[in-house]
């Protein structure tokens, strides 16, 4: 759902990126752990056998409880600022969306085309499980990587760094000189330039990026990247094992 996703987003992931507790992009799921400042679980060790599994049911996990889950939290924590009755609306038009895609994507085939449900079903099933597999791979090799920092609160609740700088030490980029990856993936592996700039489109992306480079080691910053997706990805998987296997959730992983 369009609001929601702006609510989590747009605002809370691009504000508070990599905050645990704030950034919905790093909360944990079910038997996966994103953040070195969550409860450490037995099974948490293993997660970097199970992830890819896990990673496949995530646009399952969109389409069936994600909206509903977040309406209610964001409507009681106050991230929501609508009204009841705008949200009333908002929650009749959400139920009726979800039964519409159902509909057509499990019933018209079969009803209207004689298509055999189980086909049907499988070549849903599979359409959501590689979605699910490259838009969490996608996501979480920008921020759940080696590299990246998980900053936590001072006692006032405050982020002791600018946001700029705050942004460069939460994100990395990857394969920036990939042009077919950067197709595919509509420019968020240059997710450095998609965090400072949101409101530019990412075709500028690729002349941005060595300026940004070049700025953020003039103030002695560091410009996180991976050169070859396959970098990156080795960075994730060792990323999951160290935070299943922290000995305290309150350690600091930077």
């Amino acid at each position: 759902m369009v609001h929601n996703w702006k609510l989590q987003h747009n605002i809370l992931h691009h504000t508070y990126t990599n905050i645990s507790g704030m950034d919905e992009d790093i909360a944990d799921r079910l038997v996966l752990k994103f953040s070195p400042h969550t409860k450490v679980k037995w099974f948490h060790k293993f997660q970097p056998v199970y992830a890819f599994m896990f990673y496949g049911l995530m646009t399952f996990y969109w389409i069936l409880f994600k909206d509903y889950i977040q309406y209610a939290q964001f409507t009681r924590n106050g991230v929501n600022p609508n009204s009841r009755k705008e949200n009333a609306s908002l929650l009749t038009r959400l139920i009726l969306l979800k039964l519409t895609y159902m509909f057509v994507m499990l019933v018209v085939p079969t009803l209207f085309f004689a298509i055999p449900f189980w086909q049907v079903f499988v070549g849903f099933f599979l359409m959501h499980y590689t979605a699910g597999i490259i838009l969490s791979l996608v996501f979480q090799l920008a921020h759940t990587v080696e590299e990246t920092s998980h900053p936590l609160p001072n006692e006032e609740g405050v982020i002791e760094n600018d946001w700029a700088i705050h942004q460069l030490n939460t994100t990395v980029n990857f394969s920036r000189n990939n042009k077919v990856l950067s197709w595919y993936v509509g420019g968020l592996n240059f997710q450095v330039e998609h965090h400072l700039f949101p409101r530019i489109c990412h075709v500028h992306y690729p002349e941005i990026a060595p300026i940004v480079k070049q700025t953020a080691e003039e103030f002695g910053i560091p410009y996180l990247e991976q050169e070859h997706f396959s970098k990156a990805l080795k960075s994730h998987f060792a990323a999951l094992e160290k935070f299943g296997t922290l000995p305290h959730p309150d350690h600091i992983f930077a």
